[in-house]
């Protein structure tokens, strides 16, 4: 190697329809009393399983990403004028997602499952891809090939030659395999609203890469 190189940064980019649906809820229960939260929690988290089944899907699908349970307290001000700190109870959330393939119309059945549960929960859904590494893969090598047609336009126009990769540096950073397309909703508030008719976005990945190549004889 003589020494000389070149680094380019190559950005690499594909989309895909999203194939899969994913539901995360959001549970909140409160009450005076921890056993009562907890209790309460409970039922909750059965009514949004008996939903789930209702709409024809299998309730272990239903996964927890999360589960806290804190005291929590009202900022109120007294007769005097001086603010303080109420004690309301025991707040329990639960965040739990749900996803299956991509289907419109079996996304309005659960939905309308979930606005007839007692639970009543917050949700979000997102669309996604199944095979999310194939996907990723197809982003690399589009960065690399985009990092060596800069490498191969700068050599020609310095009037040398492109040499051998020296090293190629990626972050290998997590990357989000969401549609733009995101639908909230506080609460369902019954089962008429529970359908809908939307065409999300396609799913994009997007990355750098940095390629190192040694430079080579004039041309």
């Amino acid at each position: 190697m003589n020494g000389k190189i070149i680094t380019v940064k190559g950005v690499g980019s594909v989309s895909e329809k999203p194939d899969v649906i994913v539901i995360f809820l959001t549970q909140e229960t409160l009450a005076l009393e921890y056993d009562k939260t907890m209790e309460k929690a409970a039922a909750d988290l059965d009514e949004i399983r008996k939903a789930i089944a209702g709409a024809g899907y299998d309730t272990a699908e239903l996964k927890t990403s999360s589960f806290n349970v804190n005291t929590n307290y009202e900022h109120i001000r007294d007769a005097q004028g001086n603010y303080k700190d109420k004690f309301k109870g025991y707040l329990c959330t639960h965040r739990l997602n749900f996803e299956f393939a991509y289907d419109m119309k079996e996304l309005g059945k659960v939905l309308t499952k979930i606005a007839g549960c007692k639970a009543k929960p917050k949700f979000t859904i997102r669309f996604t891809i199944n095979d999310q590494d194939a996907m990723k893969e197809r982003m690399l090598e589009d960065a690399v090939a985009n990092a060596t047609s800069k490498a191969n336009v700068l050599v020609k126009a310095a009037g040398v030659k492109l040499g051998e990769i020296v090293r190629i540096d990626y972050s290998w950073g997590e990357l989000e395999v969401y549609s733009q397309t995101k639908y909230e909703c506080v609460k369902l508030q019954d089962s008429k609203r529970a359908s809908m008719d939307i065409e999300p976005e396609d799913v994009e990945v997007s990355d750098t890469v940095t390629v190192v190549w040694t430079i080579g004889d004039a041309l």
